[in-house]
């Protein structure tokens, strides 16, 4: 990758005036937000309103007609930039769990960092069963993901987004496919990686666990950014009728 002059004290992630069509379609019309590191930010907003494929452009998976991201002072949609040293540097976990079935929860882990970082087998395993401790999975470690429930499954997805060791996580509604009760136990999961600093960008439909995790809260509607600021403000003092008719329906 290209020399940076990033420091920690400038956005690790930065946005600015970011478009995005689907053929005639406009998704994204001039999105605009700033993450500093360690910060933990909460994109929410009705179905359609542009949030998933804002964080699919953060990790260079869509690309963009207009506007810059940068993560680390890096041009994600630079056409010379690695696109593997990119999904290093950035994680990623989706609402499908998209694990490996023929292989153990540990392999799902380990597959990355052995296949594509042609990182030391045992160095990753020593790293994967840490990780799998850290998501409250130990015991499983040779199971199946068919053998798992979904949160499990989730957790085994995060654990292995992490095995690469990135400095970003963007979580795209990675409870909207589970039941009620494993839904916590993925939400626990995200909120220990957030009190450990790790700075996360999530896509959620969880109020009560957006109001409680995140430092940010940016409320997206027909492709813009309505309103955003910190929980305590959002919640209680939103000023857009969008905004407040969104919450209205939800709280």
């Amino acid at each position: 990758m290209a020399e940076q002059s990033w420091t920690p004290d400038q956005p690790i992630v930065s946005v600015k005036d970011v478009h995005k069509s689907f053929g005639d379609l406009e998704v994204l019309k001039g999105v605009s937000l700033d993450v500093m590191k360690g910060e933990v930010i909460c994109v929410i907003g009705p179905s359609g309103s542009g949030k998933s494929t804002l964080i699919r452009c953060i990790n260079g998976l869509n690309d963009v007609q207009a506007g810059s991201i940068t993560v680390e002072g890096q041009e994600v949609h630079d056409p010379n930039l690695d696109k593997l040293a990119l999904r290093q540097k950035v994680g990623m976990v989706f609402q499908q769990y998209n694990l490996f079935p023929h292989k153990t929860a540990l392999e799902n882990i380990m597959m990355a960092p052995v296949l594509v970082l042609k990182q030391p087998k045992e160095d990753v395993e020593k790293r994967a069963r840490e990780l799998i401790r850290k998501v409250r999975l130990e015991g499983k470690e040779a199971s199946y993901p068919g053998e798992l429930s979904g949160g499990q499954q989730q957790r085994v997805a995060i654990a292995r987004s992490l095995a690469m060791q990135p400095d970003v996580m963007l979580f795209d509604e990675v409870t909207a496919a589970l039941d009620p009760e494993t839904v916590k136990e993925v939400l626990v999961t995200i909120k220990d990686l957030a009190s450990e600093g790790m700075t996360c960008i999530l896509v959620t439909h969880e109020m009560g666990f957006a109001r409680e995790i995140a430092d940010h809260i940016y409320f997206t509607d027909r492709g813009v950014i309505v309103e955003h600021g910190p929980p305590k403000t959002f919640f209680k003092n939103a000023k857009d009728p969008r905004t407040k008719e969104f919450l209205s329906q939800i709280l």
